[in-house]
């Protein structure tokens, strides 16, 4: 036994635990009364309407499950956006869906949904999958309308992005199961075929409200845009359905007759489960994010058999490249080393950071893997890039620029697990959010910020100090740990996991056991759409 190994493993699975109950309560939406609201009106809820669109007892994943988090607290909160995402499989075919969530502000898009919806239809663009709209929203919260009607990547961005997804031939399916009111009635009628529920559906740019306050006429709102209405006088959709289930079948139907894709052609051979358990990731982390760890534990967690063959073992060591096999599929692995490690000069290397050797090193896999079609798996546990006079005067600014370079223009998907820290500089050269992978979610204990803590509470309070010094203001010891307690508290919150997967900085908090499910499913994606761009690196400095 090992006490050690067991302390940790038992801090990390109470962590989880907390991401769990947490989501526990997030896929509740709206509360108990509102799930039983739609119940009563003869609907299913946004979640049951993905699940039985799901193939069963088939994988699925959830895209922005904590989306909103904590925020719009004065507005009563905004649950998961008041949107569900998920990838999964429809009649045996791959397929994204995104269905409002009625029983959060009856399904209204606040700046988080509109963020969302738009990350879904990139995936969708991305990776040219099918995509099914399940529809019941009452439009744009109107309290909040200046932060999610006019700019360019709001709320008219999901139209545009609705009429470029048909012209690059990607599917599009809507169902109106509800409210679609407004601009939102765009969205299901540039799909490629939208159908519409009996009774329960509607869809029309102004309500019978608006439309008497407009033109004085009296309508009822099923008379002005019910089911009849559009399938029977205007056209506007293309099927009627008699209750939720209907319209779903209808979908499964349409995705059966849907024909085969072009194949992007990564390569992949039988999968085989790690020696390794992935299990024992929770006993490998350290509990500490200083604290170090032997991060090809974690790779022997993670690939195939457990084997992997590094490139370069011997330079660069600070981060580890290597190609392997994940659920079959060939993957380049690029990770940071998180323990000391002695360079081939004799130096020593701290664990996390990377130096101008390792940048040097992943620059030239990364173009290796573009050369022969492999995708990139980035496991994120990165400090920063080495600082001081050694480092500067060894041009690692034009080193690490390399690297962020060839992760720039990588044209081979990218797929992004933060597993520990993603600070700085750190978080781009190994493939954060603003470098575009594929999909990128972090373990249950990642910190993301702009550097650690306690090297960032010391900058700030420094700026604080400065300033009352300015104003004549001298504090003792006493007020100077208050303030320095005050600004930890804040800045460890907001690098908190649950901080960032809010706002949708990460896709999702995931387990370390379902990562290669999460990596299996991303190629799988990503396989729909063949690369068509060429690898360039562009001028970078030597």
């Amino acid at each position: 036994m090992d006490l050690e190994f067991n302390k940790r493993e038992d801090l990390n699975k109470l962590k989880y635990s907390e991401i769990k109950r947490t989501l526990a309560k997030i896929k509740l939406g709206g509360g108990e009364k509102a799930l039983q609201k739609q119940h009563d009106q003869g609907k299913m809820t946004a979640r049951e309407r993905v699940d039985y669109l799901f193939d069963q007892h088939s994988d699925s994943i959830e895209i922005g499950a904590f989306a909103g988090y904590e925020m719009y607290e004065k507005e009563g909160g905004c649950p998961a956006g008041g949107v569900i995402v998920k990838i999964g499989y429809i009649s045996g075919k791959q397929c994204i869906v995104v269905a409002n969530d009625a029983t959060v502000k009856a399904g209204a898009w606040f700046p988080i949904t509109g963020k969302k919806n738009l990350r879904a239809q990139e995936i969708a663009m991305e990776n040219r999958l099918p995509i099914i709209y399940l529809v019941d929203s009452a439009g744009v919260y109107l309290p909040m309308q200046d932060e999610i009607f006019p700019d360019k990547e709001m709320f008219g961005r999901i139209f545009r992005n609705n009429a470029k997804m048909s012209a690059n031939g990607i599917v599009q399916i809507s169902a109106i199961m509800g409210s679609c009111v407004a601009g939102g009635a765009y969205l299901p009628i540039m799909s490629d075929e939208a159908m519409i529920v009996d009774k329960t559906g509607s869809i029309f740019l102004a309500g019978s409200y608006l439309v008497k306050a407009a033109i004085g006429e009296n309508i009822d709102n099923e008379t002005l845009g019910g089911a009849t209405t559009h399938c029977e006088i205007s056209g506007v959709t293309d099927y009627k359905a008699k209750d939720d289930k209907d319209a779903l079948d209808r979908i499964k139907n349409i995705v059966k007759s849907i024909g085969d894709y072009d194949k992007a052609g990564f390569d992949r051979i039988e999968s085989a489960p790690p020696k390794e358990d992935p299990d024992n990731i929770f006993g490998i982390m350290p509990a500490v994010r200083s604290e170090q760890y032997d991060t090809f534990e974690i790779i022997k967690c993670l690939v195939d058999n457990s084997e992997y063959d590094e490139y370069k073992p011997d330079y660069g060591k600070s981060i580890i490249c290597a190609t392997a096999r994940i659920d079959g599929w060939s993957v380049g692995i690029v990770a940071n080393q998180r323990k000391l490690v002695k360079s081939g000069k004799g130096e020593m290397q701290f664990g996390g950071v990377i130096y101008s050797d390792s940048a040097d090193k992943a620059t030239r896999f990364i173009a290796n893997c573009n050369q022969r079609k492999i995708p990139l798996v980035f496991l994120q546990d990165v400090t920063g890039f080495m600082v001081g006079s050694k480092s500067e005067h060894g041009g690692i600014i034009k080193d690490g620029a390399k690297m962020v370079n060839a992760v720039a223009n990588s044209v081979v998907p990218k797929f992004t697990v933060i597993t520990g820290n993603s600070y700085g500089a750190g978080n781009y050269a190994m493939c954060g959010k603003a470098y575009d992978p594929r999909l990128i979610v972090a373990w249950p204990w990642a910190e993301l910020a702009v550097m650690g803590g306690s090297q960032a509470g010391n900058v700030l309070l420094q700026i604080q100090e400065s300033a009352l010094k300015k104003q004549g203001k001298q504090i003792s010891e006493e007020e100077r740990k208050d303030i320095l307690d005050k600004i930890l508290k804040d800045y460890n919150r907001q690098t908190q996991p649950t901080y960032a997967a809010a706002r949708l900085w990460t896709d999702a908090i995931i387990s370390p056991v379902d990562t290669r499910k999460w990596i299996s499913m991303g190629i799988e994606a990503a396989n729909h759409s063949p690369i068509t761009e060429k690898f360039n690196l562009g001028v970078i400095q030597v």
